[in-house]
């Protein structure tokens, strides 16, 4: 056991008995919405787990501890706190940890703790990826060398739509991440069913999705699997205006100097005030959308 990992007891009661566990990211809550709506989502998460017959494990660094499975409080604290919580990635942990702050994870640094727990399942919003205009600024998410090393099934509504999504795809294929399209063929873009781009592989049940990560993990094939899950039809924003407000945000960083692990919580926030609060109600809907589906194919997975 890691000595610097706490598993939360109805976390390890569930793991030592086979039983079906979700990992959920936290930067959702300290970056991703403002206090109150990202307490109530994680919340709310958490319960979608709980009625898909699985147990949530929301994972934090908090007071220096890499926590899998967080108490109520501890997610209060965390919204409450805010963007003055560390956005950790992979490179951040042994400071955080060695200095006892606390960190929101990132999908990177999610997979990792769960990886630590044993934990097999993450359900999240969307990935990090390659930047637009990576081609000088070099600007690619951590989350896709992650995909290619760690053997966790992430469950997302696609790639972030602000970033480059053909190029993304081109990344995860040279790092041989499976990219699963679930009922569909296309790569969801976040906000919208659609980018445009094909998956790898369709696959229709949560059944099929646990019987292709079973395979991988038995065949010892390094790194994760990546399940892209359309945001849900009701939910889809327009192409053309969610894009228009993504080229807004776009500038308005490239103005200010926004870069690195800044710019996508600057971007989401600005996309939500564009957007006059609608992006965000989306955002709340994919991720539930994806918490489903998690709990569901933890379920499958759980079973053999």
């Amino acid at each position: 056991m890691n000595r610097y990992l706490d598993i939360a007891p109805e976390v390890r009661e569930a793991l030592a008995a086979g039983r079906p566990v979700v990992a959920l990211e936290s930067t959702i809550i300290s970056h991703g919405m403002p206090y109150p709506q990202n307490v109530e989502t994680a919340l709310r998460v958490e319960e979608t787990i709980r009625e898909g017959g699985a147990v949530p494990a929301t994972i934090a660094i908090i007071g220096g501890r890499l926590k899998a499975g967080l108490s109520k409080s501890e997610i209060e604290h965390l919204g409450k706190k805010g963007r003055a919580v560390a956005k950790a990635s992979r490179r951040d942990l042994p400071v955080l940890v060695a200095k006892g702050e606390d960190g929101a994870t990132t999908v990177t640094t999610t997979m990792i703790i769960a990886a630590m727990a044993g934990i097999r399942v993450f359900a999240t919003g969307g990935i990090g990826g390659v930047h637009r205009g990576a081609e000088t600024s070099m600007d690619i998410s951590a989350d896709l060398e992650e995909l290619a090393h760690t053997p966790v099934m992430v469950i997302c509504a696609g790639a972030k739509s602000i970033l480059d999504l053909g190029l993304t795809l081109e990344y995860l294929e040279t790092k041989g991440v499976p990219v699963i399209g679930y009922g569909t063929e296309e790569l969801p873009a976040f906000y919208t069913r659609s980018s445009g781009f094909k998956v790898d592989y369709r696959l229709d049940s949560p059944e099929e999705l646990a019987a292709a990560f079973r395979a991988k993990l038995e065949m010892g094939l390094e790194g994760g699997m990546l399940v892209t899950n359309p945001i849900p039809e009701e939910y889809s924003m327009d192409p053309e205006r969610i894009g228009a407000a993504i080229q807004e945000a776009l500038a308005e960083a490239d103005a200010k100097g926004i870069h690195g692990k800044e710019t996508t919580p600057f971007l989401l926030a600005r996309i939500k005030d564009i957007t006059g609060g609608d992006s965000l109600a989306a955002n709340i809907q994919l991720v539930l959308n994806n918490a489903r589906l998690a709990a569901a194919t933890a379920k499958c997975l759980a079973e053999n």
